[in-house]
């Protein structure tokens, strides 16, 4: 049964969506306000969660920086009015996976849904077992758990991949096109600045000096790979 929290203060569109997760494959957990669905992500362990952007108490921006910060690894998919770029492009920077507007159809939302979780299962599979050491990095992509210098790195899901796909091409150099249809999917080209947005955050978190890298390196012009 897959955990999942939905974060909408609209109570027709919470009704609609409990009948469409009305099945013993999912439980659904529906918060009304940001405060209550960060006092539940602090003590369930969720699959998915779909966030609101406009709530009583704080923006759906809020929450998701706070999720992605406090380690939640589950993807996050935007189900919100707000149908700027901007705030397209501000989401999928702070970790959103995907970004569905409202009015949207039923079966699409669902689809994208089912899609989410698959993908996650489907990582899950194909790296169980498998590690990644480098130097004073320590990679475990079948519990996707990373470690550095003997501290564990809390990474969101975005920033992992990225470690991910780099560390397991070392020296092969992804131009941000590549990395953003690799991580994000084709549906989000164009957006390449968020790829450098959790470039540098991973960086961060990753380097002792992030202006002289020693795990991911930038290829001046190109893009960014990892070292050899």
């Amino acid at each position: 049964m897959k955990n999942i929290l939905l974060v909408e203060d609209d109570t027709e569109t919470a009704k609609l969506l409990q009948l469409h997760f009305h099945s013993q494959l999912y439980n659904l957990i529906c918060c009304s306000s940001g405060s209550s669905a960060i006092a539940k992500a602090d003590t369930i362990d969720f699959d998915l969660v779909i966030l609101d952007i406009s709530l009583p108490d704080m923006t759906g921006f809020e929450i998701c920086k706070y999720l992605r910060g406090n380690g939640l690894l589950a993807p996050i998919i935007m189900l919100t009015s707000w149908a700027e770029e901007k705030d397209k492009v501000l989401a999928f920077e702070l970790g959103a996976d995907d970004y569905v507007t409202k009015p949207f159809g039923s079966l699409e939302f669902m689809s994208r849904i089912k899609a989410l979780l698959r993908r996650g299962d489907q990582a899950g599979l194909e790296n169980k077992k498998k590690e990644i050491i480098y130097k004073d990095v320590v990679i475990d992509t079948g519990k996707r758990k990373a470690t550095v210098r003997g501290e564990r790195l809390h990474l969101t899901q975005k920033e992992f991949d990225l470690l991910v796909l780099l560390a397991s091409n070392p020296g092969k150099t992804f131009n941000r096109a590549e990395l953003l249809e690799f991580i994000w999917q084709e549906k989000f080209a164009g957006y390449e600045n968020t790829v450098t947005t959790h470039i540098n955050r991973l960086r961060t978190k990753l380097e002792i000096d992030i202006n002289k890298p020693e795990y991911i390196l930038t290829s001046w012009g190109v893009g960014y790979r990892f070292s050899e």
